[in-house]
């Protein structure tokens, strides 16, 4: 059995870190694309300029067109190779950070990711995921080589909406359950190898750390305060989740996810959001201890995670429009079939609407604790 661990060539995090990127950078290439959307671009512009200013490094701003698509990422690529630019860094949330590492892949050069939200795990991992221009999930792109390096600066993070970071707690919730489970079938993860011990060892990590520290997170991020419990979560969202799912592997949750893309409704929702549910619809896939589904269900509520069909706005949902999100949801090459069972659509269908009534059923409880 050949077990794989991958991860990126650097990792640095901390408050202000950004004020440092030029001196991380420059190493990498003499010039520089910095893609961004307009309103990250004005998060960050100032500080990054004053950084790279202080380097040899010749740079320019990209505008970011909004999707990881397959047009946007041979656009980026080709003024990458027409302009010849021979380093591109990736600023702001997970559709800009996989387009510039799709478009560095497609130029062959370094790239760096530079994260203003840590909604989910794409810092860090060799996958880019690539949507239609309407925004449903067209596939997953892997690539030869993690980011050469991730800056995350703890104090952007903390500046934007919590709705970011809680559903990057949601993304990470997943990282153990679905990595258990693929060691548990004796799958592969997303590296095309097993998990070596450390890898699932991260990602135990991640679920300890955000039981610990999770809530205590959420709330400073209110205060949009930087605190010790933060930088453990901000670390839980990015670093552990991303090594924990990439080198641990994938499984329901995230097939899940991709199936939900169906519904327009749901294009609303952050990424993690819909995993922390799809999360609920493995464990009852896989009959898994109900004290460890309250557990997970518990949690979601705390913090803000959807645990049913309304949280995720989808109401009275029909049967028609489910089974449309458990095609895609078992199509051939979805990491649903890393379970240790046989998946079918009736058994999807089934944990799907049992998930909506146990996160429903949790929800009046923590409300009415007398309800029997």
């Amino acid at each position: 059995m050949i077990r794989t661990l991958v991860a990126p060539v650097k990792y640095v995090q901390g408050r202000n870190v950004l004020n440092e990127a030029g001196e991380h950078i420059e190493p990498l290439g003499k010039k520089l694309m910095i893609l961004a959307s307009e309103r990250v671009t004005h998060i960050i512009k100032d500080t990054l300029l004053a950084s790279l200013q202080r380097t040899n490094l010749d740079f320019e701003f990209e505008k970011f067109k909004g999707e990881c698509s397959r047009k946007e990422i041979e656009r980026v690529s080709e003024v990458l190779k027409k302009e010849g630019f021979n380093v591109i860094a990736g600023a702001g949330g997970g559709k800009t950070l996989d387009t510039a590492k799709a478009s560095a892949y497609g130029a062959g050069i370094p790239v760096v990711i530079l994260p203003t939200i840590a909604s989910t795990d794409a810092p860090t991992s060799a996958i880019a995921v690539v949507y239609t221009a309407e925004g449903e999930f067209e596939e997953y792109r892997f690539f030869p080589r993690n980011p050469d390096l991730v800056l995350v600066d703890t104090l952007i993070i903390a500046q934007a909406p919590v709705r970011f970071f809680v559903s990057g707690m949601g993304d990470a919730l997943a990282t153990w359950f679905e990595a258990d489970t693929v060691n548990i079938a004796g799958a592969q993860n997303m590296a095309g190898g097993h998990p070596t011990s450390a890898a699932l060892r991260i990602a135990k990590l991640c679920y300890e750390n955000l039981l610990k520290y999770g809530l205590s997170a959420k709330l400073a991020v209110e205060k949009k305060v930087v605190t010790e419990a933060v930088e453990k979560i901000v670390e839980v969202n990015t670093l552990l989740s991303g090594i924990g799912f990439e080198s641990g592997g994938l499984a329901a949750a995230h097939s899940i996810y991709d199936g939900m893309t169906a519904f327009k409704a749901s294009h609303r929702l952050y990424h993690g959001e819909k995993v922390a549910f799809g999360l609920i619809v493995q464990l009852v896939m896989e009959n898994c201890d109900p004290t460890q589904i309250n557990e997970v269900l518990d949690f979601c509520i705390q913090v803000g995670l959807p645990v049913c069909f309304d949280d995720l706005g989808l109401g009275k949902v029909s049967r028609d429009d489910l089974e449309k999100v458990v095609r895609l949801a078992t199509a051939e090459n979805e990491t649903i079939h890393n379970e240790p069972f046989p998946v079918t659509e009736e058994l999807v269908l089934d944990a799907l609407l049992t998930a909506d009534a146990l996160g429903s059923f949790r929800k009046k409880l923590r409300t009415s604790p007398n309800l029997v």
